[in-house]
């Protein structure tokens, strides 16, 4: 009797030691912490997500989402991801949010949640030093050999504009802007079409070697941070500090960093 009876004691002191270690995992008010958050990004896309010469991944949005991960508590990973299946990667739960610069668009909105739009985003026209080739509109790539990254917005909207698309010498699509800006460099293509706030940044770590025309491919389109579509309380959570990272400043400070200027939408 007395081994049962040290048996059942033993037994009721495991659980509630156990209930009293899941307590260790709320916060002060009470409400349990966000788990660690792993983010999928591109770690070529500079300036929002790119690995430096020691190897680390820094950027912009690298820095919003750190800043948000702290407010909530939380760990943050970051992993490098194929960004042509990030959708894949996402619903397989190796990711928790896509958080790199990523255009809202209806299609990705059919299979990702999405937080409010955070920032504008337009695609332009980039080219050899001194070669504009007399490109003042999108017709204008007409005859062109033109480039733009695999699974970007640009590439989206150029595959299903057949007229556009059919009226180019050739259509290549990269892994990476990195690969893209060194073909147009060399000559292995006459346009790049790229998201304007990555290839300005690109433009400034090269020296003279490209110019960035004022021309708009496409419609302008919006940033946003990305979720699984049943995600909604981690979307809610994370767009709660955001919101107060940028009416605190806090935002506004990390993109005056990266960019020189606030480039992150206000609320009314």
């Amino acid at each position: 009797m007395k081994k049962i009876f040290m048996a059942a004691l033993l037994l009721v002191t495991m659980i509630f030691t156990g209930c009293g270690g899941s307590d260790s995992a709320k916060t002060d008010s009470g409400s349990k912490e966000t788990k660690k958050i792993t983010i999928g990004l591109d770690d070529e896309y500079a300036p929002m997500g790119f690995k430096d010469e020691k190897n680390e991944i820094v950027g912009f949005d690298v820095d919003l989402a750190k800043e948000a991960a702290k407010r909530l508590g939380s760990e943050v990973e970051f992993k490098a991801i194929d960004w042509n299946s990030k959708e894949a990667e996402l619903k397989s739960g190796r990711i928790d949010i896509i958080w790199n610069g990523l255009d809202i668009t209806p299609e990705r909105q059919q299979n990702m949640l999405f937080s409010d739009p955070y920032m504008d985003n337009r695609q332009i026209v980039f080219v050899k030093k001194g070669n504009d080739q007399g490109i003042k509109s999108e017709s204008d790539l007409s005859g062109k050999t033109v480039g733009t990254q695999a699974g970007s917005t640009a590439e989206t909207y150029i595959a299903g504009n057949e007229i556009l698309k059919n009226s180019f010498k050739e259509f290549k699509t990269y892994g990476d802007y990195v690969s893209a800006f060194m073909d147009l460099e060399n000559g292995r293509i006459d346009a790049l079409v790229c998201d304007e706030i990555v290839g300005r940044y690109a433009m400034s770590k090269q020296d003279g070697k490209f110019d960035a025309l004022d021309v708009t491919v496409g419609p302008v389109t919006q940033f946003g941070i990305a979720f699984r579509k049943e995600d909604t309380e981690l979307r809610d959570k994370v767009q709660k500090v955001f919101d107060e990272m940028v009416k605190d400043g806090a935002a506004g400070k990390i993109s005056e960093q990266w960019f020189k200027a606030d480039l992150l939408k206000k609320k009314k």
